[in-house]
């Protein structure tokens, strides 16, 4: 059973080395396909397409193995400057790599494999190897998809004969190699001879069952050369003794190899065993060189690959445990006990410590997910008839793997919307000025406790009339009501909503922008458009780093408690009943000089208790500048777990969460940028015209601190803090 578990374990690592090979491979590939003459991507190429193939043959991925092999050889002829890199092998190989995925998947339950599609590629292949000029009859050696017996060399030349000795190392077979495959690879270059020595096995009390004790002696004959036959224990080199040597010149000729190396080979028959003591003193010799890679050893390993779920169950408990210690502490501050208190501190430290070696564990670049765009870039250019180049900035910024893991859909469907509606076609584009080429920048950037990621193009922009216009029909809107430009943007993220006048495979069903916003909304964020006519349009959306804890600042009014996020607090002052007088009724304070306006929590959460002669403002940076909360009381920095509300607090946007204090309260985590922004939207309803009376704000909302809030609002706000008191 361990046996089969540490198989399964190989193969699963080779599924996920396998699947970032296929990214890398992807945006190389498309690198390649705008500078053909650019050997290092060659080679990338080569070398990633060989490491699929050696690493899937190791662990039973036959047909898989089969298939890259194929692949592989025409980028050899590349190598060589027998093949041109062309669209059309770039494309090509873009489709196999949509065959290899699935070959990848297919064992794990996920995916199936199209035989039929293989074989078109594999087909289409073969003629643009045999059109090529200079090939050299690689298209005459057909391959069928699942049998790697018929995978064999596709040089076509002189055969030579080559001495090959192998002996694994002590090692080798406890990284997960297989001596046998490899011997199985080198049979499908040509023909090979066999011969095994045992002498090195010791007795049966002796032996370590996950070490080889077999080395082999071969004669290979085969068109392929050092280099070749050298690849097939690229992985191993370092773990084995290896010697490949050819034979005289004398017989490698064709016709005579053969007869050469069945001689050779019964002789060798005939010689006696490999030296034992000789082979483990070559290996001794071999592990001690100073030209040996020690980045293979064990004891130098610097990275190593965790599943997702231990993470998570890691962050979990980590969660649990900064709520127990938020419990020690406050035993602590009621204790006389100077132990216990200096327990509690020292606790407070080791925790705050994991808490941030935990988050970091899970904290990811965001390059891949950027990275497997420009196959989506490249493949809608082509069906759309547009010259589009994708560019990337911040690929190196990191943010929580959670978050990582649900941006893939938003950020398609938004590039999808700027290669339909956005770009121009490039005689549109000429005719305006512009460059034939269009450009989607992909970017990230940290600002303080949130990330941000826009996607810009340079295209014709959003049509603000059209957008406003399609929103009237809809009934979202009136013909009379004047809207800026932000909020006539807001429409296209609608459900259903689109000014596509035809349908197409890309767009025109009114899905997809709606997504958008759900799925950023979901994970705590927001989305801001900005859009020039004639100039282009940038999406930002904005992202908290983590989705699990945060640093906090707890906030008291009357008797419920609140968190607000440190990373966005500027600082906190003090607000009394004679500033409030001097103010005249207008909700601003003069800090050193500069006017901040200020929300009062008290009025905009309904909390009826009395406030304090003395209160406090945290003063909290967003997009519009600084803005004041009035909160009674700070009562100071605390590490928050974040939980869910569920879904019946799903359109409370106001809160981001909720987390448990030491003493059981619950308190609401509020997202200061979303409490600007609903004050914002309603002073602009209100300086429009269009604020409710005091009547209709009785029935259907509450008007707070000369804010108005919607029905769902009010009530779903209104509700959750009542909860927490």
């Amino acid at each position: 059973m361990t046996a089969q578990n540490n198989v399964d374990q190989f193969r699963q690592g080779f599924r996920e080395e396998a699947r970032e090979l296929v990214v890398e491979l992807e945006s190389v590939l498309l690198e390649l396909n705008e500078q053909p003459s650019d050997e290092g991507l060659v080679g990338r190429v080569f070398r990633a397409l060989h490491t699929i193939k050696g690493s899937g043959a190791m662990f039973g991925f036959d047909a898989l193995a089969a298939f890259v092999h194929r692949l592989e050889n025409a980028f050899d002829e590349v190598r060589k400057g027998r093949l041109a890199v062309t669209p059309a092998l770039v494309d090509l190989t873009l489709s196999a790599l949509d065959q290899i995925r699935a070959m990848v998947e297919e064992e794990n339950g996920q995916s199936a494999v199209d035989p039929q599609a293989c074989e078109k590629i594999l087909a289409d292949l073969r003629r643009l190897m045999g059109a090529a000029p200079g090939a050299t009859g690689a298209a005459a050696v057909p391959v069928t998809v699942g049998n790697p017996a018929a995978v064999c060399s596709s040089e076509a030349g002189e055969e030579h004969v080559w001495r090959i000795r192998f002996a694994p190392g002590p090692d080798l077979m406890r990284y997960g190699a297989d001596p046998l495959l490899l011997l199985r690879e080198l049979g499908r270059m040509g023909r090979l001879t066999v011969r095994a020595s045992t002498a090195a096995i010791p007795g049966l009390a002796e032996l370590e069952p996950q070490r080889c004790y077999v080395s082999w002696e071969m004669t290979l004959v085969t068109t392929a050369n050092e280099n070749a036959i050298r690849d097939v224990f690229i992985f191993v080199e370092d773990s084995c003794e290896l010697s490949i040597e050819p034979e005289s010149s004398d017989s490698s000729r064709t016709g005579q190899a053969v007869p050469e190396a069945r001689r050779e080979s019964a002789a060798s028959e005939k010689q006696a065993p490999c030296d034992a003591d000789r082979v483990a003193t070559g290996l001794e010799e071999k592990r001690r060189s100073p030209g040996r890679r020690t980045t293979d050893s064990p004891d130098t390993a610097t990275s190593l690959r965790v599943p997702a779920a231990r993470l998570d169950q890691l962050v979990d408990l980590v969660g649990e445990l900064v709520t127990v210690q938020a419990r020690l502490s406050e035993v602590a501050a009621r204790s006389a006990d100077a132990d216990v208190a200096a327990v509690s501190e020292e606790i407070e430290r080791l925790t705050s410590a994991l808490r941030e070696n935990s988050m970091t564990l899970r904290m990811l670049p965001i390059r891949a997910t950027f990275e497997k765009f420009r196959r989506l870039v490249h493949d809608l250019a082509r069906d759309l008839g547009k010259n589009v180049e994708l560019t990337i900035e911040g690929a190196e910024t990191e943010l929580d793997k959670t978050v990582i893991d649900q941006l893939g859909d938003p950020l398609m469907h938004l590039i999808r919307n700027s290669m339909d509606h956005g770009i121009e076609s490039p005689e549109s584009r000429t005719a305006a000025g512009k460059k034939a080429a269009a450009t989607i920048h992909l970017s990230a950037r940290h600002s303080g406790a949130t990330v941000l990621i826009a996607v810009s193009d340079d295209g014709a922009g959003i049509n603000a009339e059209a957008v406003r216009q399609r929103a009237i029909d809809r009934g979202l809107t009136s013909a009379d009501t004047q809207l800026t430009d932000a909020e006539i943007f807001s429409f296209i993220f609608q459900p259903g909503f689109s000014t596509a006048k035809q349908i197409t495979d890309i767009s025109g069903r009114g899905v997809g922008m709606d997504v958008v916003r759900q799925k950023v909304e979901s994970l705590r964020g927001s989305i801001d458009v900005a859009s020039r006519p004639g100039e282009g349009t940038t999406v930002t959306l904005r992202l908290p780093l983590t989705l699990a804890i945060i640093d906090g600042l707890l906030v008291r009014v009357g008797e419920a408690f609140f968190v607000l996020p440190l990373a966005s607090t500027l600082e906190c002052i003090e607000l009394t009943r004679e500033e409030v007088e001097q103010a005249h009724g207008r909700h601003v304070a003069n800090v050193r000089g500069q006017i901040v306006p200020y929300i009062r929590l008290r009025q905009y959460f309904a909390v009826e208790t009395a406030a304090p002669e003395r209160e406090q403002i945290m003063v909290v940076e967003c997009e519009e500048g600084q803005c004041g909360l009035v909160v009674d009381e700070v009562l100071g920095e605390c590490q928050t777990v974040i939980r869910n509300l569920g879904r019946l607090y799903r359109h409370v946007q106001v809160v981001s969460g909720a987390t448990i204090l030491g003493n059981g309260t619950v308190a609401l985590i509020l997202d200061p940028l979303r409490l600007v922004q609903e004050a914002v939207r309603a002073k602009m309803q209100r300086e429009r015209g269009r604020a409710q009376s005091p009547v209709r704000d009785r029935e259907n909302g509450h008007t707070r601190d000369n804010i108005v809030l919607p029905a769902a609002d009010r009530t779903g706000a209104g509700a959750v803090a009542g909860a927490s008191v």
